[in-house]
């Protein structure tokens, strides 16, 4: 039963916490195959509670069960620009038996949140959600337009969410010119200072399908050109490829923010250095160290049907992540490791993204959490991963990673993305929506 109160007297502040657990307790496992429950249960849900508030959100569908809503809420100053403010409903699998908790039990314990989404990216939704619903029931209206949009499919690239929206819904989006989701806004212990990470680009993403062609025959000859071995090589050198350090504007301006702060050399020709460096953000070192260099990891292999055939092709799947600016040589690095006997054609394939860490809405976001947390700073990132920011950008809007999470230090935040026992402090929500709140009042 969900737990969400259905009184008018709640704030924002009291019914996060509440929402968040009630969107983990319903199953939205993306297998990537459409084998998955799918987003109709969670979008439904969403539905009522912007509808139990007087709003006029839309469900709709790329297919059966691929579900998305959008809403949007008329801002005091209708002659400005939009702002599209997004989260995704679906969360990557999770097995049971890996947890210490039931995945889908969103249990609170000792002030944390369990269960999977709880990090990536339910937590985000619950404030969207929490402080929407607030402004709601307050007749409060933005300070412009805002397109609120809880997308499908975000975990498998988005092709049945946010792509198939700005595809087939342009209209919805209708006059926007940026956007708000994951995955930043976060905290981060920098030498005894918190920093809030500001996420203003993403990696470029490219799974690939390697296949190898070869000469089947009996597993018992020599045989000089088995697909396998082509295939088994390939691999290697793919994953094993010293990818060079190339920083972008957007890790300059980090690094040098976090050299400001822990009094340590920042030399970009220096490796150690560099490294010292992002050593330096702690837990966070997962993300930022893999937004230094181009990256290759082989995910899946299959080949062959018997112990004694050797089969006549094999075939590989890599992620692929590139650095805005350098899509051409990496995929042009990528092709000429996979050598000869492989061909390698893309599964799927998105633009990297960088934006300013300047302008009005920057400027809004930062004055929104020192209001909330006088003594921080907020520096930008970028994300190693990606969102659905990719997707708006193929109409034109600019898009950051700001969901606004006050965290202890010791909280591995970053090793929870599509990790085991993913948790979220329920004050870090209570936190969050008062800034998105301010920012909204004000954006």
């Amino acid at each position: 039963m969900p737990v969400t109160s259905p009184s008018s007297s709640v704030t924002a502040q009291d019914e996060v916490v509440a929402i968040c657990r009630d969107l983990i307790r319903i199953d939205t496992s993306n297998y990537g195959d459409d084998s998955g429950p799918g987003e109709r249960v969670a979008a439904e849900h969403v539905m009522g509670l912007l509808t139990e508030v007087g709003l006029d959100p839309e469900l709709f569908e790329s297919e059966p069960g691929r579900s998305s809503v959008v809403v949007r809420l008329e801002g005091s100053d209708r002659s400005r620009p939009a702002l599209v403010l997004h989260g995704h409903l679906d969360v990557v699998p999770a097995r049971a038996e890996d947890w210490s908790v039931d995945p889908f039990g969103a249990e609170e314990v000792d002030g944390l949140v369990w269960g999977r989404g709880a990090v990536d990216m339910k937590d985000m939704d619950a404030m969207i959600l929490a402080v929407v619903r607030q402004m709601a029931r307050e007749g409060r209206r933005p300070a412009r337009d805002v397109v609120v949009a809880m997308f499908a499919d975000e975990e498998a690239g988005g092709a049945k969410g946010a792509r198939w929206a700005v595809d087939h819904r342009p209209e919805l989006f209708e006059g926007a010119t940026e956007a708000i989701s994951e995955v930043g806004g976060f905290s981060v212990d920098v030498d005894g200072r918190r920093a809030y990470l500001l996420q203003t680009a993403e990696k470029g993403l490219s799974w690939l399908r390697l296949v190898a062609d070869g000469r089947a025959g009996h597993g018992s000859q020599v045989n000089s050109d088995n697909a396998v071995t082509h295939l088994a090589e390939a691999v290697a050198r793919l994953g094993r490829h010293p990818w060079p350090l190339q920083l972008t504007p957007t890790v300059r301006a980090l690094l040098d923010g976090v050299a400001e702060l822990t009094g340590l050399t920042y030399d970009a020709e220096d490796p150690a250095a560099v490294e010292a460096l992002v050593a330096a953000l702690g837990p966070a070192s997962k993300f930022v160290g893999a937004t230094l260099r181009n990256t290759t990891n082989p995910t899946q292999l299959t080949a062959g049907y018997k112990a004694n055939v050797i089969p006549g092709s094999a075939e590989a799947t890599v992620d692929g992540r590139f650095l805005p600016g350098h899509e051409d040589e990496f995929l042009s690095k990528v092709r000429e490791l996979a050598g000869e006997h492989v061909t390698v054609t893309p599964l799927h394939h998105d633009q990297a993204l960088e934006v300013p860490f300047s302008g009005a809405l920057v400027d809004r976001m930062v004055d929104a959490l020192v209001a909330e947390d006088p003594d921080a700073v907020v520096l930008p990132y970028t994300l190693s991963g990606g969102t659905d920011n990719k997707s708006l950008a193929r109409l034109g809007i600019r898009g950051y990673g700001f969901a606004p999470l006050r965290l202890s230090p010791e909280l591995d935040f970053a090793g929870m993305f599509h990790g085991v026992d993913e948790r979220v402090p329920s004050d870090a929500l209570r936190f969050g929506t008062r800034v998105l709140d301010r920012l909204l009042r004000d954006c």
